[in-house]
């Protein structure tokens, strides 16, 4: 990442103050200084933490973003500075490094809260490979790594995982270090499908890259189609594109590609 991408932010931390209960955090706020834009995410889990303010809380950033845009980000933060108490806290603005912004409040989201796991309902495994954008890369024995939360406005089903990508061969839609979210079972054809392609290895040291999958096929007298080619292509121009041998029977796709998530 180029020093100069970098943007100036500020993030606020939200808290809550559960009857009964210890402070939890609620969200975070993140600041665009150049754009007088807020990007707010808050926690879905509510109900298991909250379930008496549930239905209030459960809108709550709904309202905060319609205040942003009516108020102004840095307006609507010193009038939540200055009248939030007792139930809502909110931080003291903190300055913050940002190459994307979106990305940034991921992240801080994922270092400031620790919500309810409810697994293919908020959170996603989260698998310990390493997936090149590039060539394959080789790993050592794959393992559940923790779950991942998901966006809100992603659909989650049993199949779906999050796993981090590095390298810069799929940019602009998959930035190096990106932890990304795949569905595995993939149906139907896989022409034009960014995908997740194993290749077999011996013992533990299997390989994945993720890629374009691109294939040419040709009839046989029975009817069936038989692959003549499948190219793995990158989505960056500065790499290059290679085939695998429709022959060989040690690649498989894995899964394919749906979103970048942080």
């Amino acid at each position: 990442m180029s020093v100069a991408t970098l943007q100036l932010g500020h993030v606020s931390v939200l808290t809550l103050s559960v009857p009964g209960g210890p402070l939890v955090s609620a969200g975070v706020l993140l600041e665009d200084p150049s754009e007088d834009r807020l990007h707010i995410r808050l926690r879905s889990d509510w109900e298991q933490i909250a379930p008496d303010e549930a239905d209030v809380l459960v809108e709550l950033e709904r309202d905060l973003e319609e205040k942003a845009a009516q108020m102004g980000a840095a307006e609507l933060l010193r009038y939540l500075e200055d009248t939030l108490s007792n139930l809502l806290r909110v931080s003291e603005r903190r300055e913050v490094a940002v190459d994307d912004f979106a990305r940034a409040l991921s992240r801080l989201y994922r270092e400031h809260v620790r919500s309810t796991v409810l697994p293919f309902v908020t959170h996603l495994p989260r698998y310990s490979l390493a997936v090149a954008a590039g060539k394959f890369l080789e790993n050592q024995e794959v393992t559940e790594d923790g779950w991942e939360e998901a966006p809100r406005d992603l659909k989650l089903s049993p199949g779906m995982f999050a796993a981090r990508i590095a390298g810069r061969s799929m940019e602009p839609l998959i930035p190096d270090g990106s932890l990304c979210v795949f569905r595995s079972g993939v149906t139907g054809s896989r022409q034009g499908r960014v995908v997740l392609v194993e290749a077999l290895g011996r013992g533990a040291n299997d390989r994945y890259t993720i890629k374009r999958y691109r294939s040419e096929k040709f009839q046989l007298p029975d009817g069936s189609w038989q692959h003549q080619r499948i190219r793995l292509e990158p989505l960056n121009p500065e790499f290059e594109a290679w085939d695998l041998d429709p022959e060989e029977d040690r690649y498989r796709i894995v899964a394919e590609y749906v979103a970048v998530i942080a």
